[in-house]
């Protein structure tokens, strides 16, 4: 088989007339997944936290029903989660394959996962701070967004840079079930056709676009932090 390799790879020149479309469905997957991700696990972090003892609004049936919410969708690797899922992605879209398949399994996993980073972040701001929110007649809410989302912003911004990572990760699996992208790509071409061309530049092209997501999310770290 590796002697017939080079007779199936793709030429190097037409290496871009795949790898663009795919790049543009990952980002496509990614964009969608985490706008769910921000809207739903950033609240959902918040609760988590404030529920806690050292919350603004302690409340323990709270706080352990949502973080076994939480905890459900990191308990699973993705592969058996989106497997589990596909009941639920059937009923929702009508299909087990494809864009729309891969958005469920990605979003519960991610909301799960950005939840959790969120709690964490919020956990580091200073209680004097919301002492003295508190003092001041600020209610709750008010001191949730304006207080703990505002000191906790560098960590929400690192959190969400680990999450944009982690759901291009999971796109590339998700390509297992033809939700299209990178990973897609690499399972038809570099994989099932043994095109290492194809492998290659999917590679490549997955460890650059880690690297440049990773790099401009710590200089934006950096930058909220001094």
């Amino acid at each position: 088989m590796s002697a017939l390799a080079p007779l199936i790879a793709t030429p190097w020149p037409d290496v871009p007339d795949l790898l663009l479309p795919a790049l543009g469905e990952t980002a496509r997957t990614v964009a969608v997944v985490m706008t769910i991700v921000v809207l739903l696990g950033g609240p959902l972090g918040l609760l988590i936290f404030n529920t806690s003892p050292l919350g603004l609004t302690p409340n323990r049936a709270a706080h352990v029903t949502i973080s076994w919410i939480a905890n459900l969708g990191r308990s699973l690797p993705f592969l058996v989660l989106m497997a589990a899922i596909i009941p639920v992605t059937k009923l929702v879209f009508g299909t087990t394959i494809g864009f729309k398949a891969a958005l469920i399994p990605m979003a519960v996993a991610g909301v799960a996962f950005f939840a959790r980073l969120t709690e964490n972040a919020v956990r580091e701001v200073p209680r004097d701070l919301l002492d003295v929110g508190l003092a001041g007649g600020s209610g709750r809410w008010q001191i949730m967004a304006g207080i703990q989302l505002r000191e906790a912003l560098p960590g929400l911004v690192a959190g969400f840079t680990l999450n944009v990572i982690a759901m291009i990760e999971y796109s590339a699996i998700a390509g297992a079930i033809g939700s299209g992208g990178i990973g897609y790509l690499a399972v038809n071409y570099g994989y099932r056709r043994f095109d290492n061309t194809i492998m290659i530049a999917c590679i490549v092209l997955l460890i650059a676009l880690v690297q440049l997501i990773q790099f401009t999310g710590d200089r934006a770290v950096r930058a909220l932090t001094h």
